[in-house]
């Protein structure tokens, strides 16, 4: 089918820094292409101090919706006119539809997260998942995994100046959810050891890992991860984290953050155009390894 950006393309985009190893505009670009739609989706280097301006230069030339990653999910949220509620709750934004000149917030990441499990052959409802990280991302999985049904999620995050508000956050969806949430530290090595020995799933979402820091792990002990554990990281590059490597070296079955990427997507798609974004033929483009 022909492509071609014209007078009437309507524009989305990712923001964050870094983006340059995103595949998110080829997923959306190929899935605009397959449906015809006019549309395209273009990246940029967006930092916490540039994102006012961004934003605003972007609305005043009529964009119609975009996504945020890395590190402005929480940042973005006084530049919105309104949020739902599961964002709300999560306190972050990664998906934000323009509508009627107003920036509405969604979170898109949770739900795609919980589908990547399942998708990768799993169910972890009514069973314990222990998560690290206190970012939005970690907060949309929270948030997600309780409103499935997880039965409990213990968040381990360093003791900084976020600790407080990442408290609260806990006790709140515990509360909204029914599901029993723990905040706990992330240097104490012997609760982290205890919780995963009681877990179902292990998810990494922190940035531990990540290209171009490739040889870090949040887990300084691989022996703590047993055979019964799945482990999860939402990181997607490199494909396979030095988190991954350990599991697999200690027998775990495990899987990357690329369907969540895929399927975060697909919820975005939809809020910006309407449609159904044709997933099974982008996994079979760009998320095969």
């Amino acid at each position: 089918m022909k492509y071609e950006i014209t007078g009437t393309t309507k524009l989305t985009a990712l923001l964050g820094s870094p983006v340059a190893h995103s595949i998110s505009p080829q997923m959306h670009n190929e899935a605009f292409r397959q449906l015809g739609l006019d549309y395209v989706y273009l990246a940029f280097d967006v930092t916490p101090d540039t994102l006012k301006d961004a934003v605003s230069g972007l609305k005043a030339a009529g964009i119609c919706g975009f996504n945020l990653t890395m590190p402005l999910k929480v940042h973005i949220l006084p530049l919105l006119d309104e949020i739902t509620p599961a964002a709300k709750l999560a306190g972050a934004v990664n998906t934000v539809m323009v509508k009627d000149h107003r920036l509405i917030g969604h979170t898109t990441d949770g739900a795609g997260y919980m589908r990547s499990v399942s998708d990768a052959g799993y169910n972890i409802i009514g069973r314990k998942m222990t998560l690290l990280g206190g970012g939005g991302a970690a907060a949309a999985i929270c948030v997600q995994a309780a409103l499935d049904g997880v039965a409990s999620i213990d968040m381990f995050k360093r003791k900084n100046a976020s600790w407080d508000k990442t408290m609260d956050f806990c006790m709140r969806t515990a509360s909204e959810t029914g599901c029993k949430i723990r905040l706990l530290d992330f240097n104490d090595t012997a609760l982290l050891a205890e919780s995963i020995a009681e877990s179902a799933i292990l998810t990494n979402a922190t940035s531990l890992g990540m290209a171009p820091e490739m040889n870090v792990s949040p887990i300084l002990d691989p022996s703590i991860l047993h055979e019964d554990l799945i482990v999860s990281d939402i990181i997607y590059n490199p494909r396979e984290t030095l988190l991954m490597k350990q599991a697999k070296e200690r027998g775990c079955p495990c899987f990357n953050g690329l369907y969540m990427l895929l399927y975060q997507g697909a919820a975005a798609f939809t809020c910006w155009t309407g449609a159904e974004m044709p997933v099974d033929l982008i996994k079979k483009k760009f998320f095969k390894s």
